[in-house]
């Protein structure tokens, strides 16, 4: 098939890119100019500059494509609600309608985080009603899926929604940052008990494709998160022990997220980096193990790299990169 990724230098994006090649099919990357996309050609990719803020330089992009998939948005914790809404609902808006009559198929790469981060989702259902939670990640994520919907049942073009749970692998955020905060302080949340609720990387990808080429993703929600049931103390644990390092204790989830509040309410609008933010805090101290036996239907995904292998991967990475600093 011919796809176009957008989002495609992230950490996800690269990832999709590499494994559709392996697959033989012809991907195009929207990549925004003067960014390094030498990697991308390197590997086949055609590489097409736009900026998904900028309609008219997005003209062209999704011709002849059969599916785009969309992962391009604003991914992290913290920035302020127009930060969010600019980089998720109004990029997603643009490029659905570059993609509206032109390509067959939109693949929109949401969150879990869209259901309401501020709840435990354990056992969520993609069928069962998503909330609002007032964090601007959340609500975007929300209302960008809603405007995806909007296309598909006004028969704009066939659309899926993919909700991933929290995304690791080796380089991810969750292995990268989390490193570089044990090497000062980061306790658990709450004891760290919550499922840390991961899905790895290429189990991710999985569903990712299949969403894209299995005629009964048109119209579909799904969600992905492995069956590790593996607890964030536990995760900190076997991570930290790659360098010889090991969680802080353990703070309160109320006294931490009355912390993270102030930082975000001081911080944010100054746009610096707060030093806790409330989705972080949320993320810690809430169990997000979705129900994914829809996805497991219709898809026929399952979890094929297990957490033992996930960790033997991670700590590679580390081993990799940690002796060089």
């Amino acid at each position: 098939m011919d796809a176009l990724v957008t989002g495609a230098t992230g950490f996800i994006g690269s990832h999709l890119v590499r494994q559709l090649i392996r697959e033989k099919h012809k991907v195009r990357a929207l990549v925004l100019p003067g960014e390094d996309a030498a990697a991308l050609e390197e590997q086949g990719v055609v590489v097409w500059r736009g900026d998904l803020s900028k309609r008219e330089s997005l003209r062209g992009c999704c011709d002849g494509m059969e599916v785009v998939f969309h992962l391009a948005g604003r991914v992290t914790d913290w920035g302020t609600k127009k930060q969010f809404y600019d980089a998720i609902y109004t990029a997603t808006d643009n490029l659905l309608e570059e993609a509206a009559g032109k390509a067959a198929r939109f693949v929109y790469i949401s969150s879990i985080a869209a259901l309401g981060c501020h709840r435990n989702l354990k056992g969520v259902k993609e069928t069962d009603q998503p909330q609002k939670s007032g964090i601007p990640y959340n609500d975007a994520k929300l209302d960008a899926e809603k405007l995806v919907k909007s296309y598909h049942d006004s028969g704009r073009i066939a659309c899926t929604i993919v909700r991933p749970a929290n995304v690791t692998g080796p380089g991810s955020v969750w292995v990268r940052d989390i490193l570089d905060k044990m090497k000062g302080f980061l306790p658990v949340v709450g004891g760290g008990g919550q499922s840390s609720s991961f899905v790895y990387i290429d189990n991710l990808v999985d569903g990712i494709i299949l969403a894209g080429t299995k005629d009964i993703a048109k119209g579909n929600i799904y969600h992905f998160c492995d069956d590790w049931n593996i607890s964030w103390k536990q995760y900190l644990n076997d991570l930290g022990s790659f360098i010889g390092k090991k969680p802080s204790g353990s703070i309160p989830f109320r006294l931490v997220f009355a912390i993270a509040w102030v930082c975000d309410m001081v911080f944010t609008p100054l746009h610096l980096r707060p030093p806790l933010s409330r989705f972080g805090v949320y993320i810690l101290g809430r169990d997000y193990d979705v129900d994914t036996a829809i996805t497991q239907k219709q898809l026929g995904w399952k979890t094929r790299v297990s957490y033992k292998e996930a960790m033997e991967k991670i700590g590679v990475w580390v081993k990799e990169v940690y002796s060089k600093q």
